[in-house]
């Protein structure tokens, strides 16, 4: 597979999947702000399945990511990525259609059928990675991520504003917009040029996918992207029901929908230069770093549940998010040739979704049973893993960098 030369293809190649990156994430936030109010909703006091449809969308993501990556070998990127767009469009419009029955089962479904379209925009980071220069694979990777910031604003405000588009039924035209979003996608990204792998590349598998799965940078891949996701998405998903139903403070929907907001900004924002700190510091120092403002974000949260507490708690939960997630993502990429790239880049987010997913639906639970506070102090021993496996990382490239100066000399 021959990369673009032209900086010309590469600024039109990271435009179009910047913009496509932007849309999804608009739709991603939407969906998390408008479900858990709907499930608020449509279950009442009971909220042991109110992160159900969260739990829903990530399922759908979890077991897309495997026929993506593989129809994608087969299809090319573009067409790939347009046909999850699709589906995530026809997801959109039964959740829609659910809202207005009050049908909670139906709306899991639409809302699972629009979460698939996620196991193929996940891809968009790696595919700015295969369109860029060899130097500027890093920057491409993190500003792609990065665009997922305009989804901080044009989700939530977007949400609010449809809320009460179709007159009667809160949030139906939300999910409308939802639908729109990703046909807008599924039309953009026909302009993309990624080239498709040649017929060697295809026939090509590659090494076993057992024998790659057992390198260290493989593994703490997985370590920093899934363990830093877990911990954002567990407590990013309990925060609204927790300002929604807290007894002795009343947030409104606008205090909820800065304080995500905000959120995503902590998520995104900080893109625009994880890869120029990458590229300084070193990819095993930006992971740490990221498992340290995990940390802070924990310790904030445990200290107060003021509107400050909650939205300080939350940026740096998505700084944190930001800096294990963007170092995963590179480390992935270091690992497979083009042949291996498809088993590789779908197992890694097979293994990031389902574990979401399984976190999503006990994060319920927790906060149901336990309350707040459990839901941060759970998160604990999966930050110390990201931490000291970031540590490990860094030991054995050392000692790598020390036999081979020895050989050499």
């Amino acid at each position: 597979m021959s990369r673009p030369d032209s900086a010309s293809c590469n600024l039109k190649n990271l435009i179009i999947l910047s913009l496509c990156q932007a849309l999804f994430f608009s739709g991603r936030t939407l969906t998390f702000f408008a479900a858990a109010l709907v499930a608020i909703a449509m279950l009442g006091d009971n909220l042991i399945f109110a992160t159900a449809p969260v739990t829903a969308m990530l399922v759908g993501t979890s077991v897309a990511t495997l026929p993506a990556s593989f129809l994608m070998r087969s299809w090319g990127r573009q067409w790939g990525f347009a046909c999850g767009s699709i589906i995530g469009f026809s997801g959109a419009l039964i959740a829609a259609q659910a809202v207005a029955m009050d049908n909670f089962a139906i709306f899991n479904f639409g809302i699972f059928l629009s979460g698939i379209y996620g196991g193929f925009a996940q891809q968009y980071r790696f595919a700015a990675a295969e369109v860029a220069p060899a130097h500027l694979k890093e920057k491409n990777v993190s500003i792609v991520i990065a665009m997922s910031v305009l989804g901080a604003f044009v989700g939530p405000e977007t949400a609010l504003i449809a809320k009460d588009w179709i007159a009667g039924t809160a949030f139906q035209g939300t999910f409308y917009v939802l639908a729109g979003f990703y046909a807008l996608s599924a039309v953009i990204i026909l302009f993309v040029q990624i080239p498709k792998l040649t017929e060697d590349e295809i026939k090509d598998s590659g090494r076993p996918l057992r024998e790659i799965m057992k390198s260290p940078t493989f593994i703490i891949a997985v370590i920093a992207a899934l363990f830093g996701y877990v911990v954002m998405n567990f407590l990013m998903v309990v925060t609204p029901l927790t300002m929604e139903t807290l007894k002795t403070v009343v947030f409104t929907h606008e205090n909820i929908k800065l304080v995500i907001q905000w959120h995503v900004v902590g998520m995104f924002l900080p893109g625009f230069v994880t890869g120029h700190l990458i590229k300084k510091f070193g990819v095993v120092r930006i992971i740490a770093s990221g498992a340290a403002i995990l940390l802070a974000s924990v310790l904030v949260a445990l200290h107060g549940m003021s509107f400050t507490h909650f939205l300080i708690s939350l940026i740096l939960l998505g700084v944190g998010w930001n800096f294990t997630f963007t170092g995963g993502t590179l480390l992935v990429t270091e690992v497979h040739s083009p042949a291996e790239r498809a088993k590789v880049q779908g197992t890694n987010d097979f293994l990031l979704f389902t574990g979401l997913a399984i976190s999503s639906l006990m994060a319920g639970s927790v906060y149901h049973y336990l309350g707040w506070a459990w839901v941060n102090y759970a998160m604990l021993p999966a930050i110390l893993v990201i931490l000291f496996s970031a540590l490990w990382l860094r030991s054995l490239r050392r000692k790598e960098q020390a036999a081979m100066r020895a050989t050499a000399q």
